[in-house]
């Protein structure tokens, strides 16, 4: 039924006791002229006045305190006593400044002021509670004990607790009564200190916001480094066909600024793993490059340094002749400011820092130069058309017979001489089915195989297939003769106006063949010294097998 209000105010002095009240509570300030005596060279008064002070700072604003003072006003009179601060709640400052303005004058009818105290709280029907704060005894021809079983006899839920201030033992016994009657305590206070203990015991004080438990430790990521690349400051995500080809390394920098360990690297949309400080990050993409100083977190935290390449991009496809599928043979090459170059076939699509950029397409035969403009943070697309037709050059030895296998030599020249009756050569190749891609014109396909030669113009156009057959007019002549010493040579059957034959080749035994024009020949052999004339012919798509033996 009784409630003792319990204190939670962590002070230098006490260690916090957690307490709730209820109801209302009425502070009896004894202020009698005896307040004046000293405790340790200090006035009781003003003790009194700092304790009150200190404790009702930490009271709980919610808390509905007053305070009744006696012997403030007048001396000598036990009628001197005055509710100076209602209860309510929020009158702790209020009570505060009452009593370090308060004098202290007078007798002390300490039985009176708290009767009168108890009679201001009972109208409330609530639990009430008044705290005697006194350094005497009754002055004022009243029984403090009486008026504390009186009290309890009214059925009032109600509580005195007395503190005595500087009260002798026998002093105190004289009125804590008043208190052990009413189910409350008395409390010997004989300095500062426990002063305020004491009307820490008794006063209702604030219990203070519990401390915030300190927030977990957050766990370290496995990755907790995310670099980005932009192609200007502010732009899109990077295009999802070059993301990938992004290199980040990373150089740990120590305080001087130099390289202080290893280089770590991550790749594309990869995370990595890098210990918190300062890092060179040098970023590259294709032929763009930045490089800057980044810090990087802790290990708990994702870190996300941005780079930005100041870069566009290249869309590049070539294409033989307009409405053709990209060719994977056609190649472009792609020359800019500081060194910058790159190169590949068919299609590009590739990061360029912001500049202009020479252009070098080719295929085949057919070359276009053109420049190129690459702008930050734009996509460049380029259909460029190189503009060739195909020229398919066949040989055959006859009609009906073609030359299979690579051994002849086919080369494209120019149809048009210069000056000197020479023709331009433009390229050439071996073998069956020789194709060419060649800018639009006309040219002269030249097949040469052994000794057999033709020539055949033809002409190109863009975008379109032309089919050249060169027929050789010739045979194939087999000839086994001596060893890998003996020597073999092919001349023509009739002499010259000098009396000299035409060579169409020669080889070593003890076998050797070749292709020669359809014709009459003499195979000439030289047996270590012993040197054979024998004569041949042969016939346009025809093989002649000749075995010769030394005479």
């Amino acid at each position: 039924m009784r409630l003792l209000p319990v204190l939670c105010l962590v002070t230098a002095f006490v260690t916090p006791i957690a307490a709730f009240a209820e109801g209302k509570s009425i502070i009896v300030l004894d202020a009698s002229g005896s307040m004046w005596g000293q405790i340790d060279g200090r006035a009781k008064l003003e003790i009194a006045r700092e304790a009150l002070g200190s404790v009702l700072s930490g009271i709980d604003p919610a808390t509905e305190i007053g305070l009744m003072a006696y012997g403030h006003r007048e001396k000598g009179s036990c009628e001197d006593i005055e509710l100076v601060v209602p209860p309510g709640a929020g009158t702790a400052q209020a009570i505060t400044d009452a009593a370090n303005a308060m004098k202290f004058l007078g007798k002390t009818p300490l039985s009176e002021a708290v009767k009168r105290a108890a009679a201001e709280l009972k109208s409330t029907e609530e639990a009430a509670t008044v705290i005697l704060i006194t350094d005497g005894i009754e002055t004022c021809e009243a029984d403090p004990c009486a008026l504390g079983a009186e009290l309890e006899a009214s059925g009032v839920n109600f509580t005195a607790h007395v503190v005595g201030f500087g009260l002798t033992e026998e002093e105190g016994q004289a009125v804590a009564c008043l208190a052990e009657n009413t189910g409350g305590k008395y409390i010997q206070a004989s300095d500062a200190g426990s002063l305020v203990e004491a009307l820490k015991t008794t006063v209702v004080v604030a219990t203070p916001e519990p401390e915030p438990a300190p927030p977990p430790e957050p766990e370290a990521l496995a990755e907790n480094v995310d670099p980005q690349a932009l192609l200007v400051a502010g732009g899109p995500d990077l295009d999802e066909r070059v993301i990938q080809d992004v290199v980040f390394t990373f150089t740990p920098i120590g305080a001087d600024g130099s390289p202080a360990g290893d280089d770590v690297t991550i790749y594309g949309r990869s995370l990595g793993a890098l210990p918190e400080g300062k890092y060179r990050m040098v970023t590259e993409l294709h032929e763009a490059m930045v490089e800057q100083l980044v810090d990087i977190g802790p290990a708990s935290a994702l870190s996300s340094p941005v780079a930005v390449l100041d870069a566009g991009i290249l869309n590049l496809t070539l294409r033989p002749a307009p409405g053709a599928d990209p060719d994977p043979d056609a190649s472009w090459e792609v020359r800019g400011p500081d060194d910058v170059s790159d190169y590949g076939y068919g299609t590009a699509f590739r990061v360029f820092p912001a500049a202009e950029y020479a252009l070098k397409a080719k295929l085949g035969a057919a070359e276009v130069n053109q420049s190129v403009v690459i702008e930050a943070g734009k996509t460049l697309d380029l259909d460029l058309i190189v503009g060739v037709g195909l020229a398919v050059v066949e040989a055959s030895y006859a009609d009906g017979v073609k030359v299979e296998g690579g051994d002849h030599f086919v080369e494209i020249f120019g149809a048009a001489k210069d000056i000197d009756g020479n023709r331009k050569s433009v390229t050439y190749t071996y073998g069956a089915g020789a194709s060419f891609d060649l800018p639009a014109g006309d040219y002269v396909a030249v097949v040469t195989l052994g000794a057999a030669s033709t020539e055949v113009p033809f002409t190109v156009k863009v975008g379109e297939r032309v089919d050249i057959l060169a027929p050789l007019n010739a045979g194939v002549a087999a000839f086994t003769f001596g060893d890998s010493n003996t020597y073999l040579e092919v001349l023509s059957s009739t002499k010259d106006i000098n009396g000299n034959r035409k060579s169409f080749g020669y080889g070593y035994g003890p076998n050797w063949q070749s292709t020669f024009p359809a014709g009459d020949y003499i195979a000439m052999v030289d047996f270590a010294g012993a040197k054979t004339e024998t004569p041949f012919t042969v016939k346009a798509g025809e093989r002649l097998e000749l075995t010769i033996t030394k005479p």
